[in-house]
């Protein structure tokens, strides 16, 4: 399979029992909403290791301290990923100048996104071919509907003598086959790091 010619990037375990078509499509856009400290950037970056295994190149806008050791272990190739830490203002931007080359893009913005800035990187995303995963809080929420969308309504750490695994509870909802929704428990990071279905 040619990575240029696929219309879906592929997603792991548990995503992929998930999401309907079991990947993520060129040119959606996708939200991950979660209260700061929920496992929100855990899921985002799971979301993209598949597809990271696989060849495909990944950027992280906004995102100021993203855990590369965590991001190695749910399974990310560090050697494919471009990092954009701190754009500011810029975030937009910055997000469109790679889009050229990258397959996934994730996002942070800085505070709440502008509904005009959110729409043409949307725009862009589509034209492009590349899939948009942004990361939000309930409190900044993404001013736009997402093509998927996954809600971290709870999470809980498993400790023994370390922190073992984290279970988050996570909605899932969307357009079209992902209107259906439902709420499931994952696992992200388990014991050796990656994600997985409780």
């Amino acid at each position: 399979m040619s990575l240029a010619k696929s219309r879906t990037l592929p997603l792991g375990e548990p995503w992929r029992a998930l999401v309907p078509g079991a990947g993520l499509r060129r040119g959606s856009t996708v939200v991950v909403e979660a209260p700061v400290g929920l496992g929100g950037l855990s899921l985002a970056l799971s979301l993209v290791s598949e597809a990271s295994t696989q060849g495909h190149w990944t950027a992280v806008v906004g995102v100021d301290d993203p855990g590369v050791v965590a991001m190695a272990e749910l399974g990310v190739d560090l050697r494919r990923v471009l990092f954009v830490p701190r754009p500011r203002g810029a975030w937009a931007e910055s997000a469109s100048d790679l889009l050229d080359g990258v397959d996934l893009l994730l996002v942070r913005a800085p505070s709440r996104a502008a509904h005009g800035a959110a729409r043409r990187l949307m725009d862009r995303v589509r034209e492009r071919g590349t899939v948009l995963i942004a990361l939000s809080e309930p409190r900044a929420p993404w001013p736009l509907p997402a093509d998927l969308f996954f809600r971290v309504t709870q999470a809980e750490w498993v400790v023994s003598s370390r922190l073992d695994a984290r279970y988050l509870t996570v909605r899932v909802s969307g357009r079209g086959e992902a209107a259906q929704g439902g709420e499931h428990v994952v696992v992200v990071p388990n014991r050796r790091g990656r994600a997985e279905a409780r």
